[in-house]
């Protein structure tokens, strides 16, 4: 029933748990949060034997003095030094790595490569934590001890012995510290390439280049407090109850205050509706919830430019008898192209914007009317907007729409996308960038004494195709799943099988350990819950937040393992391996992180004087030009954008899928096969699917059916026995979990203007099963 094969008819191996029972799925009509929540936390600390450890955690996470960062999403810190600043999955992803189970030299010496490939990704990630250095041997198909001394000598022998410095790429998933990420940039680009491939190219690189284009950064401009003075908020492409739980706490503020709160998302997710904060005792004791919208509005997948197109027209039309409804003096003294992008929504049929989104008229005018009305907005964003060949258009719609109302350089409005993993955008900020700028390597050659390579390197697809190819033959993970978490799951795993050689750096067991080259390497480091002791005491690391905070986190815990190191550790011992004669003080550095961050405040732009700023409360906000009218632009100034609206109508017959976590979920880690806000329970391999779309296939409640994708070159792509399961999603739109749908997204499907896959816009049919 639940079986799922590749494009051969291997069987794939089941991401979740084994469900004990039948599937179940139910209406969730409770609030986010509250006391659905508390239980499940209490009943993972249960599972997990952390009800000491777990208790001891929260509070010392998300705190200033002497606390550690959660390592799950990337949501700032409260502005008010909030003692319980926590969440569900927060807790749960730090007590899934304060387990005290063990995965040593005595589990590998029992169990096979072969063996351990036939498992569930759920049981390998609940053997436990990693605690030394492995080696693939392939005459046993063990993975066997290996001094860390070795380890690096291996790697450094095989960067040492390739033909190109170019046949090596270094990815990371956004789980690295800033420190760390600067030094392994420095490492790549000392070595001579920018293949420096990250999480962001899969997720959030389309609202990268669009701000770029339209105001010459690549982050937002808003912070915490502008969340907490603006008079509304549009939340776009956002399962925030999930992926940035802490949100609620500022959706519940706003509208306690009066502001206005609009979601828009194909589907109504539980932060869109109402939450009890955890921390509110008197809202818990009482059980009184607070909303979380004043409207949903739920366009089809894909028309989220359509939307905003029409939101922007209502303006425009209502500026003809009402000229205050544009701020014409910020328009005139601040923007280009307001002319053109006008002619543009003129020109635009109401008709056409209908028809792209599935949304009447009259209820585009409901959110116009809002954003009109507000003096102040804020309009954030994830996934739903960036994994699309037109999110870059979309974000800078995004940004069209905050010009026509001067919603830019003040208090209370802005662009705001949600980063969704802790310190993904300090990797980006810190270097690990395949594209970087000419101003970045000039500073970085001078400062650190090296000569980086000028040419654009390669990126996640870029590296996969070529791993496939056989052109990269070193691949280097620091951190995530990559085997799972890339697009085209057969297809990456080929490639990574590929490899010469490939090194995992990890705290626990996953699958890309098991899909790995011809040599591999596992090199297990230190979490961050734990301390990282090194010659001049226990060190602290930095991180970026969504909202360009950066602040120091400090671990809190012994070691799970004396055998482990830091990640700036590991890093600089590849580069000292393979870079014998390298000038380089990488010892010096990992002695004493302030000394890397000395040398980072000299590099990078908003650093200076670093190692004081950040021991500030709260850390230091590195400074944005567009937030204060300075636009970094080829005009100088904020630039409208005219793209035409995509047609995303599926064609008949077809339906468009996009791929989301479930709520016991944590990117490619999966706690259980539950999804509590969605009603599920003891399935992830399932389907959403319209009523009227499983009617007109025949189809009930729970059937199964084979999915079938068409990608843009015309090969298609199966999952077999999935269940179908009715949900409130517009028609001709269906949904279901990664990383088991990534097996649909082809390898070749990604955006022209992003180049990243297309993960939330995937063409398929779906049948009763056969």
């Amino acid at each position: 029933m639940s079986a799922s094969r590749d494009e051969a008819g291997r069987l794939e191996p089941r991401v979740g748990p084994v469900p004990e029972g039948e599937p179940e799925s139910h209406p969730y009509h409770h609030p986010a949060a509250g006391w659905g929540a508390a239980k499940s936390v209490s009943r993972f600390m249960v599972r997990e034997g952390a009800l000491a450890d777990g208790p001891r955690a929260i509070l010392r996470m998300n705190h200033e003095n002497g606390g550690f960062d959660c390592p799950g999403c990337a949501w700032p810190d409260d502005t008010k030094g909030l003692h319980l600043d926590i969440c569900e999955n927060g807790i749960k992803h730090v007590t899934w790595e304060m387990t005290r189970k063990r995965v040593g030299r005595e589990f590998f010496a029992a169990h096979s490569v072969t063996e351990l490939s036939g498992w569930s990704d759920y049981a390998l990630e609940n053997q436990g934590r990693l605690t030394e250095p492995m080696v693939y041997d392939p005459g046993t198909d063990h993975y066997l001890p290996i001094s860390w001394k070795d380890a690096f000598a291996l790697v450094g022998r095989t960067l040492r012995e390739l033909d190109s410095p170019h046949q090596a790429s270094f990815y990371t998933s956004g789980r690295l510290g800033n420190e760390a990420t600067f030094l392994y940039q420095l490492m790549a680009r000392e070595l001579g390439t920018n293949n420096l491939p990250d999480c962001s190219n899969m997720c959030h690189e389309a609202s990268g280049r669009a701000l770029q284009a339209s105001l010459g950064t690549g982050k937002g401009t808003v912070d915490l407090k502008d969340w907490e003075a603006t008079d509304a908020l549009f939340i776009l492409g956002v399962n925030a109850a999930s992926n940035a739980p802490r949100m609620l706490t500022a959706l519940a503020a706003a509208y306690r205050r009066g502001a206005q709160v609009v979601h828009i998302n194909p589907l109504v997710e539980a932060a869109a509706t109402r939450t009890i904060i955890p921390h509110d005792f008197r809202s818990m004791a009482t059980g009184h919830a607070t909303p979380t919208s004043t409207l949903n509005l739920q366009p089809r997948i894909g028309g989220d430019l359509a939307l905003l197109r029409g939101m922007a027209k209502a303006i425009l039309e209502q500026a003809t008898s009402d000229p205050q409804a544009l701020d014409r003096e910020f328009i005139d003294r601040h923007t280009t192209g307001f002319e053109e992008y006008r002619a543009l929504c003129e020109a635009t049929p109401w008709r056409e914007i209908e028809k792209q989104t599935e949304i009447s008229r009259p209820d585009i005018l409901k959110a116009a009317r809002i954003y009109r009305e507000a003096d102040r907005s804020i309009v954030s964003w994830c996934l739903g907007i960036s994994q699309h060949e037109h999110g870059v258009d979309t974000v800078r719609e995004i940004v069209n729409l905050l010009l026509l109302r001067g919603n830019l350089g003040r208090e209370g409005a802005g662009p705001s996308p949600v980063r969704g993993h802790s310190n993904v955008q300090g990797n980006r900020t810190c270097g690990i960038d395949h594209r970087p700028g000419p101003e970045f390597l000039d500073r970085l050659a001078e400062v650190c004494g090296i000569e980086p390579p000028r040419e654009h390197g390669l990126d996640t697809v870029g590296t996969i195709q070529a791993m496939h190819r056989g052109e990269v033959k070193v691949f280097v993970g620091m951190g995530g799943n990559f085997a799972l978490a890339a697009p085209d799951t057969p297809y990456t795993c080929e490639a990574l099988r590929n490899c010469d050689l490939t090194v995992q750096v990890s705290t626990k067991l996953n699958r890309s350990h098991l899909v790995h080259g011809r040599r591999a390497l596992i090199l297990p480091c230190l979490g961050r819950t734990e301390k990282d002791h090194q010659r001049t005491g226990v060190q602290s690391t930095s991180v970026e937040d969504s909202m360009s905070m950066v602040h120091l986190s400090v671990g809190m815990r012994r070691p799970a393992s004396p055998h482990l190191l830091s990640e700036p550790a590991i890093i600089a011992g590849m580069a000292r391996a393979a870079l014998p004669d390298s000038a380089t003080p990488w010892e010096r550095y990992i002695e004493d992180y302030d000394r890397i961050r000395d040398t980072m405040a000299q590099v990078l732009d908003g650093f200076e004087d670093f190692n004081r700023r950040v021991r500030l409360p709260l850390g230091f906000r590195i400074k944005q030009p567009a937030r204060e009218l300075v636009f970094r632009t080829p005009s100088g100034r904020a630039e409208f954008s005219t793209a035409p609206l995509p047609d995303v109508v599926p064609a008949p017959g077809m339906l468009t899928l996009g791929t989301l976590r479930s709520h016991d979920q944590w990117n490619t880690t999966i706690y259980s096969d539950n999804d509590r806000y969605r009603g599920i329970r003891r399935l992830r391999t399932l389907v959403f699917m319209n009523q009227d779309d499983m009617r007109e296939r025949g189809l009930s409640k729970f059937d199964p059916v084979d999915i079938t994708s068409t990608a843009k070159d015309g090969t298609r792509r199966h999952l077999n026995g999935y269940l179908a399961v009715p949900h409130d999603i517009p028609r001709g739109c269906a949904a279901g979990y990664m990383p088991e749908m990534n097996v649909l997204c082809a390898i070749g499907d990604y955006s022209t203007q992003s180049d990243q896959p297309i993960m939330k816009h995937v063409k398929v049919t779906i049948h009763p099963a056969t």
